[in-house]
């Protein structure tokens, strides 16, 4: 990925925040197999389990999830909180991230954990629906994370946005959008001097 390059995708729509990271642990899935547009809702959201939080309906209304289409998710922490400004408890986060356990047959495509949110390019398999890995993936980086931070309670925002790729969409474009994110919030001069990020084709 050329850096200079890197820097004129679009800003990311989350106000940046500081801190450090961990050196980075491939995870090489292979390139994904399709793209679709889906349209059926996700028989396995439940539309009452986030009741109370506000802007979730609005984010959880027509969600789709369809096997093997790739998804660009987007998480906060609770309260925009810098939890992953520790560098041990972005380490514990990150390995979950990569986890096989963790993914099922999902492929996580490219990743990148800033201070208080995260991006990942997810493209899933035949099993679980978005929801479910998405919740996977929040849900074990939250627990490996509070333990390190000794505490307790939420650690992500229950509600998160994503965005299908759509067929004409360039699956590189969307990674060099996620990875570029320290480099765009300032954090770093060199993409290779942040160790919380990457992406199945570097």
């Amino acid at each position: 990925m050329n850096e200079a390059d890197a820097r004129h995708y679009p800003i990311d729509p989350l106000p940046p925040a500081v801190g450090a990271g961990h050196a980075r642990e491939p995870n090489r899935n292979p390139l994904p197999r399709a793209v679709g547009a889906g349209h059926a809702r996700d028989p396995d959201r439940d539309p009452a389990r986030n009741a109370g939080f506000p802007g979730n309906h609005a984010l959880r209304r027509g969600r789709v999830s369809v096997p093997y289409q790739a998804y660009l998710v987007t998480s906060a922490t609770v309260d925009r909180q810098s939890f992953f400004a520790s560098f041990e408890a972005g380490c514990a986060a990150a390995r979950c991230f990569i986890d096989p356990a963790v993914l099922g047959d999902a492929s996580l495509l490219a990743w990148v954990l800033m201070p208080d949110h995260a991006h990942w390019l997810l493209q899933l398999g035949e099993q679980d629906s978005l929801d479910r890995v998405v919740n996977r993936v929040k849900s074990a980086s939250a627990r490996h994370a509070n333990r390190v931070l000794n505490r307790c309670g939420a650690l992500w925002q229950a509600a998160y946005h994503d965005h299908a790729l759509r067929s004409h969409e360039d699956f590189r474009t969307a990674a060099r959008y996620v990875v570029a994110n320290p480099l765009r919030a300032g954090l770093v001069e060199r993409l290779a001097d942040y160790p919380f990020w990457d992406a199945a084709w570097l």
